[in-house]
């Protein structure tokens, strides 16, 4: 199946002029991951972003200990990429990795650039990468400024589907706790309703 409709939600037809809508859409490669398959490698050159249709994916760094803590995760309509290595073709430091089986779009940078010249499409590219600045900056500060129950109380509300499918001791990484901690803060919350 190749129906790029989910594409069509993504580059609104109303933002787009027909032709160039075809021309967006044409450049784009439907993909399916299996649980586990890496979308990044740490030490690669990201070629590709994605965007991912359905499933869920997460970054992750290995710390100076060995431990594996998860940066983002990634659910339907998220972009997956590792930003810094696409655009200045530098070896990444993380890996993404989906969590369980995923359908995404990929587009290689080549066809991405080729794109550019699309007012519409540098907008919406730019948007989404103001909001992703902004949500790393987010969770940079709350992880340093809010307390841990708080964190995932906002992880509640913000992302509840990351919540209900991905598992916990990624959860608890991604919000700078031990698991112990989120259990106890699980039950907590349970508790008091």
């Amino acid at each position: 199946m190749n129906d790029k409709h989910f594409l069509k939600t993504i580059f609104k037809d109303e933002n787009f002029k027909q032709d160039d809508l075809e021309k967006i859409l044409s450049q784009y490669q439907r993909i399916e991951f299996a649980k586990h398959d890496y979308l990044v490698q740490e030490g690669s050159t990201a070629n590709f972003y994605y965007f991912l249709e359905s499933g869920f994916a997460r970054s992750f760094a290995i710390d100076l200990e060995g431990n594996d803590i998860t940066t983002k995760f990634f659910s339907a309509s998220d972009i997956v990429i590792d930003w810094h290595s696409y655009f200045l073709k530098t070896k990444c430091r993380e890996n993404i990795q989906a969590i369980t089986p995923c359908v995404a779009w990929k587009i290689s940078f080549e066809n991405f650039m080729k794109l550019f010249s699309i007012e519409a499409f540098r907008d919406v590219g730019r948007t989404r990468l103001v909001n992703n600045y902004f949500e790393l900056k987010n969770h940079s500060v709350s992880i340093i400024a809010d307390p841990a129950k708080d964190r995932y109380l906002n992880l509640i509300k913000e992302k509840p589907d990351i919540v209900q499918n991905v598992p916990l001791k990624q959860i608890a990484t991604y919000l700078g706790i031990t698991d112990t901690s989120l259990s106890r803060i699980r039950k907590e919350i349970t508790d008091n309703k």
